[in-house]
């Protein structure tokens, strides 16, 4: 009985846990929003037990911080913040395209070409006005993270940091003029990748992610950075 209940437990986290995720980067749950357990637990149909645990798990990845004497609350978006995480991003990322130049088989190379395709096909990226990227799978720079195979710095950029990375992504990155060349630098980034050349995949994805850092700053300035 102790191990069934231990199972449904786990369960009920991981469920609650994507959903709290996907609100949190979404902005459904806005950034800076102070966490209320007893509110979650409502919202989710979640007892406390799991529901913490899940909150346990969104703190790990840098979504929810705790403040002494003031509980814990979502993660502001700010230009510190986001400064912080690209400078980090933009090493990793860039080593990850390295590796991936050395390790990513043929097959792979072609599906991340398809992918950027499929992006093309179904988004209104040409015309600079959305490149919405879901997680996981369908999105490239985790398949060129997985592409390392390396599997540390997979955990670190898939797993550790990247819902943090896709909450500035999602709300201030996805939209704009920056769309269709971005969409050019990821086609860019796989050609390099595709003809073996890892030192120009590094810098192709260190231009990029700093472009990002740039057009993400821009936003939060315009914003008065009221997300922190």
């Amino acid at each position: 009985m102790l191990a069934t209940e231990f199972k449904d437990a786990i369960t009920a986290a991981d469920r609650v846990l994507v959903q709290i995720r996907t609100a949190i980067v979404d902005g459904e749950i806005p950034a800076g929003t102070k966490i209320s357990e007893p509110e979650l637990a409502r919202r989710y149909d979640l007892s406390r037990a799991p529901l913490r645990e899940a909150l346990a798990r969104l703190e790990r990845c840098h979504l929810i911080e705790r403040t002494p004497n003031a509980g814990a609350r979502v993660v502001k978006l700010s230009i510190e913040g986001l400064r912080s995480l690209y400078q980090l991003r933009e090493e990793l990322e860039g080593l990850a395209c390295r590796l991936a130049a050395e390790h990513m088989t043929e097959q792979e190379i072609a599906e991340v070409r398809a992918l950027l395709d499929q992006h093309l096909s179904t988004q209104r990226v040409r015309e600079g006005e959305s490149y919405y990227q879901e997680a996981g799978d369908v999105d490239f720079h985790y398949r060129v993270i997985l592409g390392s195979k390396n599997p540390y710095l997979i955990n670190i950029l898939s797993d550790e940091l990247y819902f943090l990375v896709r909450m500035y992504r999602v709300q201030l990155g996805m939209n704009g003029p920056r769309v269709s060349r971005a969409f050019d630098e990821h086609k860019a980034i796989i050609n390099a990748i595709a003809n073996r050349d890892g030192e120009l995949a590094d810098l192709l994805m260190r231009r990029h992610i700093a472009a990002s850092k740039r057009n993400i700053e821009q936003q939060l300035l315009q914003q008065g950075t009221s997300h922190g």
